[in-house]
């Protein structure tokens, strides 16, 4: 996911005034319950106005029978309209639990949050002219757009000079917004293999925003460790396995695009894990039909099948993406005794 997207995600960008219509409509969580019945309750179609209210429409759709908890998050914006995506957790499905929230009083400066902002600001200045290109090859963000890029040398400073705090607030910060904070500017510290555990730990936070960053940082200490694997880094995929199944869409968007890079030369053991937790809830994002989104865990769903990437992408590119799956589906043939 680029950083244009990334932001507006993260910063639960509101659609316009002006009720934007629906293009495509994405599910994920479902079972047992079928996407027609959750768009009957909802009322709504693909070129129907969306509904202004986001808790009104989860409210309906936990009305359904079977449905334990759901969310609706509107992305902005392709053509004039906006992807839909609906999630739902139905009775008995697997659930993602995280961390209470922190009890104890670590606080951040107030100029590294000013400078947060500043760079976020700075990003969505720099996608109005197209401008969102970034490098993660040094185990951190390193954007093409130089205001952008000065302010991350600035983090990159402030997590040298202050990793102590950076590790505090992220465990004991009562404040989601500078946990999110943290979990960012941690990412650009020296010394990768030192911040992991902190990032993997901040991937069991409370709060979206505080992983999806974690989880960001975490990918691009991957880009780091997959072109010099002489450093040792190591990441483990649990977690971002288990978020596959998360109600939270950014959870699963992340998670999915951080596998993808720890995934890239092979890794059997987090195909494995996959293939044993996260399945079905990978195959579901496969077939969404906004693409940009659906790619992603489609590589996934192929390299688990044990198709090398241009096979994939060859599916991918004449819209064939069943053959994939159902590959994917098959049973592992039986082992020899």
């Amino acid at each position: 996911m680029g950083v244009t997207r990334l932001v507006l995600l993260l910063a639960g960008v509101s659609v316009a005034a002006q009720a934007p219509r629906i293009g495509d409509i994405n599910f994920y969580g479902l079972r047992k319950v079928a996407g027609d019945k959750i768009l009957s309750a909802l009322e709504v179609k693909s070129g129907s106005p969306l509904p202004p209210s986001k808790g009104a429409m989860e409210e309906r759709v936990e009305a359904i029978s079977g449905v334990v908890d759901a969310r609706v998050e509107a992305v902005c914006c392709d053509g004039g309209s906006v992807a839909l995506f609906i999630g739902i957790e139905e009775k008995g499905a697997p659930h993602v639990d995280y961390r209470a929230e922190p009890a104890g009083n670590a606080t951040l400066p107030q100029d590294l949050m000013d400078l947060y902002h500043d760079f976020l600001s700075a990003v969505s200045k720099a996608a109005q002219v197209g401008d969102t290109a970034e490098d993660l090859s040094a185990g951190h963000g390193v954007m093409h757009n130089p205001a952008a890029r000065a302010l991350q040398e600035k983090m990159k400073g402030f997590a040298a000079e202050h990793l102590d705090l950076l590790r505090d607030e992220i465990r004991h910060g009562p404040e989601p917004e500078e946990r999110t904070v943290a979990a960012a500017v941690i990412g650009y510290a020296p010394d990768k293999k030192a911040v992991i555990n902190d990032l993997q730990y901040a991937l069991q936070d409370p709060e979206d925003t505080v992983r999806a960053n974690a989880i960001r940082s975490l990918k691009a200490i991957a880009v780091l460790a997959q072109k010099q694997p002489e450093l040792g880094i190591r990441i483990q995929p649990t977690w971002f396995v288990e978020m596959l199944n998360s109600l939270v869409l950014s959870d699963r968007v992340q998670s999915t695009d951080a596998l993808v890079v720890l995934t890239d030369s092979g890794d059997p053991g987090a195909l494995d894990l996959m293939r044993e937790r996260a399945l079905n809830a990978l195959v579901e994002m496969a077939r969404w039909t906004t693409l940009r989104y659906a790619l992603p865990p489609f590589l996934l769903v192929g390299r688990m099948a044990g198709l090398k990437d241009p096979e994939i992408q060859k599916s991918w590119a004449i819209g064939d993406r069943e053959t994939v799956i159902r590959k994917a589906l098959a049973p592992p043939p039986k082992k020899r005794g």
